[in-house]
């Protein structure tokens, strides 16, 4: 008896300011056909049951489009899976903030589809000896997580944080109402444990797992590509699992759009030129090339004025042929020589900024590498006129 689990859709997911010829967000639309490839792959599977763990939008009310996409593509599940048992849990971005605000996700129970949004609910399904306990990821008091021992198959959906899983960055831009101990959560009794809300697939144990994200849309999508290249994951994917034989796979969806984080520069030692020069060796050589497509380039040991007369044509120009282009520039470290306790680096005012706007909570269609700029930006300006109104005269020591 085959299940299906797949996790934080995101669907309205906005980011960058490229529209499509219709108007939508880019990365709207890119999200979109990333659950329709989720949606594919689902119906060619042809399970059982299917469970979704939550944060099926991006937003508690997400646009128009999105509700669209996520009906029309539910509806084409509930057609070509008649018979499929579906439960959609809700995650902490599908939750309501105030009790009288309802939950959207309720459109989908015309299709015959189990939504549990307000509090833990256990379904049971007599014909496949199966129960299901779902818990959404909203505050305050929960069941005891324990099967139903009258069923011999027993899942747990679960959307929340579990112990010492998620990495500190990963945590501090995105928090989970549920936070769950490895013992509360008692994996070993369960048949399966399907996971939401961390964005990288994961075990916790050998029957549980976070099947990720669909698509790179949190704050740390970097920090995502970096796990999933330490970990030999081959990007976004679903979860089928046979609960019977406990046979497991990870399915990887098609790309929808390159994520590209290119090898990192020193500029040590370098002109404004010659790092001009080296950008565009990066650039030029960038396999599959940059153009639509989402890119990164890590520059270390920037003096600023050496950031300051890049070539800024050629940025403008990297920029309107990718989706999006961040040439993330690092100052020098400064090395205290002086002062109390043991030697180390002493973060400047650029890096405290930096790594604040990294982790503040935005607007999805807001552009966190444009604030980390515009931020950094406004310190240049507050230097250059410091710099205007108190010239340092040549000669005096």
């Amino acid at each position: 008896m085959r299940l299906v689990h797949l996790s934080d859709l995101h669907l309205g997911f906005r980011q960058y300011q490229r529209l499509t010829a219709a108007g939508i967000n880019q990365r709207e639309a890119d999200v979109a056909k990333a659950f329709r490839n989720a949606i594919d792959k689902t119906i060619e599977l042809a399970p059982q049951i299917v469970v979704v763990a939550g944060d099926v939008f991006h937003n508690v009310r997400p646009t128009n489009p999105a509700v669209l996409v996520a009906f029309s593509q539910f509806s084409r599940l509930r057609t070509h899976l008649p018979d499929a048992k579906i439960v959609i849990v809700a995650g902490n971005h599908d939750t309501p903030r105030t009790a009288e605000t309802g939950c959207i996700l309720r459109l989908f129970e015309a299709l015959d589809i189990a939504v549990v949004d307000a509090a833990p609910e256990r379904f049971t399904f007599p014909e496949l000896e199966l129960s299901i306990l779902a818990v959404p990821d909203v505050p305050g008091s929960r069941p005891a997580l324990v099967p139903d021992a009258g069923f011999r198959h027993n899942v747990l959906l679960l959307h929340g944080e579990v112990e010492g899983v998620i990495p500190e960055q990963a945590r501090a831009t995105d928090r989970a109402s549920v936070a769950i101990s490895h013992e509360e959560l008692g994996a070993a009794q369960w048949s399966y444990v399907a996971l939401g809300h961390y964005h990288v697939y994961r075990e916790v144990a050998p029957n549980a797992y976070y099947s990720g994200s669909i698509d790179y849309t949190s704050a740390n999508a970097w920090g995502e590509l970096a796990e999933e290249r330490e970990a030999g994951i081959g990007g976004k994917g679903i979860i089928e699992r046979d609960l019977v034989t406990g046979a497991h796979r990870f399915h990887a969806l098609p790309l929808v759009r390159r994520w590209v984080d290119l090898a990192p520069l020193s500029a040590r030692g370098l002109s404004s030129a010659e790092l001009d020069a080296a950008i565009r060796r990066c650039i030029d050589e960038c396999e599959g090339g940059i153009d639509e497509q989402v890119v990164r380039l890590l520059a270390r040991d920037v003096p600023r004025h050496i950031a300051r007369d890049l070539d800024q044509k050629a940025l403008r120009e990297y920029r309107r042929r990718a989706l999006h282009f961040h040439l993330d520039t690092r100052r020098p470290e400064v090395i205290r020589l002086h002062g109390h306790g043991s030697p180390g680096r002493r973060p400047s005012l650029r890096d405290v900024v930096r790594d604040k706007l990294r982790g503040r909570i935005i607007e999805s269609d807001l552009s966190r590498d444009a604030l980390v700029d515009l931020g950094i930006h406004y310190l240049d300006a507050v230097d250059r006129a410091e710099v205007a109104l108190h010239p340092v005269n040549e000669g005096v020591t």
